[in-house]
């Protein structure tokens, strides 16, 4: 018997956007008035430039931990302005905002003291903001569970993209990197196995750049 032409698949309809529940009409501020709550929140943010067609997009929201005390996340400008444009690029409205920022060495008494915090942090912004998914933008090994654990209680559908480690550094021939050469020399200087100066010397190379902790293997150049 001659084969039957298989049927050509309907595309989907795209669902519609700003419903009671998507985009800007997520999370409306307690009024008693959702009328008047909308109304409000679109006159503000398009002061700040955003018109009607670009507020019924879907909301991208954008966790930006970027801080002047954490170098860890010294690229994060640079992946925000990036996400931005996929964001656009595929139809969606990309909102950044911040949130706690949590770096290992600028902490007190400890970042993991601070890691629920900032989960918390993470969780309770989704939630009071209106976004339909979130890009979660962070290093290190107290940030990410952070972020992770904030977004899946905060129950959107999110990514995590990680900010990438530091360039690595030479000293004497060796590759350095922080953190594990920072403990091995700081041990070294204890153990009267180098004097300050080298000490000193080694401080400036193993951190040769912004990012996560690199972990060198210990090889000659």
């Amino acid at each position: 018997m001659p084969e039957l032409p298989k049927p050509t698949p309907k595309p989907r309809p795209s669902p519609p956007m700003n419903t009671e529940d998507e985009g800007m009409h997520r999370g409306l501020t307690s009024y008693g008035d959702r009328g008047f709550s909308l109304f409000l929140r679109k006159a503000f943010i398009k002061g700040a430039g955003f018109s009607d067609a670009a507020l019924d997009r879907p909301v991208i929201g954008i966790a930006d931990t970027g801080s002047d005390y954490n170098p860890c996340h010294g690229n994060a400008p640079q992946l925000i302005e990036a996400v931005k444009r996929g964001v656009m690029l595929a139809g969606g409205l990309p909102m950044r905002f911040p949130t706690i920022s949590v770096h290992e060495s600028f902490a007190a008494p400890t970042s993991m003291f601070l890691r629920n915090l900032m989960s918390m942090d993470t969780e309770e912004m989704i939630r009071a903001q209106p976004m339909d998914a979130v890009v979660l933008i962070g290093g290190c090994d107290k940030t990410v569970p952070a972020q992770l654990m904030g977004a899946a209680s905060a129950g959107i559908p999110a990514i995590q993209l990680i900010t990438g480690s530091m360039l690595t550094g030479s000293h004497r021939g060796e590759r350095v990197g922080a953190c594990t050469d920072c403990r091995r020399y700081w041990a070294r200087f204890r153990a009267g196995e180098i004097v300050a100066a080298e000490k000193d010397e080694v401080n400036d190379q193993l951190v040769a750049s912004v990012g996560t902790c690199s972990a060198a293997p210990h090889r000659q150049r």
